[in-house]
Order: C-alpha cells, then sequence, then structure tokens
C-alpha cells in the first residue's frame, strides 16, 4: 500500500507535467551544493524549474503518461527542467557541462543533439514575419505584372496617336 507522501509527490509530479511544454531529464551527479544553488537560479531565471524526483515515484507517472518514451531516461538519479514555455537556446547554455540525455519539448521526444538542433532555430515571430513577409511578395509581384500590361499597351496607342497625327492625318478615314 502506498503512502501519503509517495502519493503527494506523485500528485505534484504529474501537476508539473501537465503545467510544462518541454520537460527535460537530467542526470543529477553529485554536484555542490552551491552549484546546484546556482543552477536552480539561472534555470529559473528563465522559468524552467528543477524537479528532484525519485525513479520510484516518476516511473509509475511517466508510464501513465504521454511521456513514457522518457522512461528509458531514468537509469540512475535524475531531475527533470520543466518550463511552460519551451526554452530550450536557454537550457543549453545553461547546462552546459551536465549529462543532459533528453527531452520531451511541444509533445516531441528529442535527444540532446535533436535540442541543440531545435535551439538553433530562429524563434517563432522571427519565422512569423519571414513567412508573411515572402507571401505577401508574390501578390505584389502579380500586382505590378499586371498592370505593366495595360500601361504598356495605353502607351503604344498614344505613341500611335502622335504618329497619325504628325503624319498630318493622312491616314485617317475620309469623312463622311
Amino acid at each position: 500500500q502506498e503512502d501519503g507522501y509517495a502519493r503527494v509527490l506523485r500528485a505534484q509530479l504529474e501537476a508539473a507535467l501537465r503545467a510544462s511544454r518541454m520537460v527535460a531529464v537530467c542526470q543529477y551527479n553529485a554536484m555542490a551544493d552551491e552549484d546546484v544553488a546556482t543552477l536552480r537560479h539561472f534555470l529559473r531565471r528563465h522559468d524552467i524549474h528543477v524537479k528532484f524526483v525519485l525513479n520510484e515515484v516518476a516511473r509509475p507517472v511517466l508510464a501513465q503518461s504521454k511521456l513514457r518514451n522518457l522512461l528509458p531516461l531514468f537509469v540512475c538519479r535524475n531531475i527533470l527542467l520543466v518550463s511552460p514555455e519551451p526554452r530550450a537556446r536557454e537550457m543549453l547554455r545553461v547546462l552546459k557541462g551536465l549529462p543532459f540525455p533528453g527531452a520531451c519539448i511541444d509533445d516531441t521526444i528529442l535527444s540532446r543533439q535533436g535540442v541543440e538542433e531545435l535551439a538553433r532555430l530562429p524563434p517563432l515571430e522571427v519565422s512569423q514575419g519571414q513567412t508573411v513577409a515572402a507571401l505577401s511578395l508574390l501578390p505584389s509581384q502579380t500586382c505590378s505584372l499586371l498592370q505593366r500590361g495595360p500601361a504598356h499597351l495605353a502607351a503604344l496607342l498614344e505613341q500611335h496617336m502622335r504618329r497619325l497625327r504628325g503624319t498630318g492625318g493622312a491616314a485617317e478615314p475620309p469623312p463622311g
């Protein structure tokens, strides 16, 4: 029978996983308390929270969630880094030397290399701006091409009219 403390820990972990779009698994090696405090501080500045979890608590919770594919990463002492927003770039900057086997970002499980590639991508707002600029370029070019034809025709007709007037109207049909 499960004791009350384990139930509370599971409930806290379930709530943290539900509220997070980014969950990273890091191996927790023997680190000095000062290093852990510094790590937590720098991660918290980017709204990334450090959760120390026991494998006995994490495994049943992960087995029943959409993150069940992260279970093979729980082989030794681990910490979870959770964030309500995907902040791969900031997380990698802080975790330079810490063993970090993988993460789940926006329901996609990634290895460390996948997270590094994701961090190199431009922000979503920049990509959206580039897409809008590319999509608006085509209609403006189409509009200028469509306007060029009638303007060229009008110029040709005007030049033809000047020639006709310049020759004294000989090419005009006789009246009546």
